[in-house]
């Protein structure tokens, strides 16, 4: 069976009346929970757009708490499932701004709870890709908030140096 374009099916719910899209759209957020919180932030995120990066930063935050960092290797694997975490959330968003912010959290929570410490390939490399990621992110705003988070790329650039 091949898949309809993208075009194709929104000719098609350009056809439906308001009652049919409601009921579709609610069957689709029982699919998976991704669905159902990517409607969640998309129907309330308008009126409190900080709401979202609010409540991701306190599930990382959770996250951080519950990971055993005592061996290097369960660290890795602990900060590899947290970054899995952050990427699904990510996708979320289209924002650039808060996709910055949430990226930058997760770098500054590795550093605050001793990820870094273990000088690890892995986790060291994790870090640099993240701090890459932002970089690229605000590569693409505008001068004057590009202006902004250079301290900001700056000092997460120092931090991922400092044991080596």
């Amino acid at each position: 069976m091949q898949l309809p374009s993208l075009a194709a099916i929104k000719k098609e719910l350009n056809h439906l009346d308001s009652k049919e899209l409601t009921d579709i759209i609610i069957e689709l957020s029982k699919f998976t929970r991704d669905n159902k919180a990517y409607l969640y932030f998309k129907l309330f995120e308008r009126d409190n757009p900080q709401l979202f990066v609010e409540m991701v930063q306190e599930e990382l935050e959770t996250e951080f708490q519950k990971a055993n960092t005592k061996h290097y290797y369960v660290a890795k694997k602990s900060a590899q499932a947290i970054r899995r975490k952050l990427n699904k959330n990510l996708k979320l968003t289209k924002d650039k701004i808060m996709q910055i912010e949430l990226i930058g959290y997760f770098c500054e929570q590795l550093k605050a709870y001793g990820y870094l410490d273990f000088h690890h390939p892995v986790i060291d490399n994790l870090y640099n890709v993240q701090v890459g990621k932002i970089e690229k992110l605000v590569s693409g705003l505008h001068e004057d908030l590009q202006y902004d988070y250079q301290e900001k790329i700056q000092q997460l650039k120092l931090k991922s140096f400092n044991g080596f």
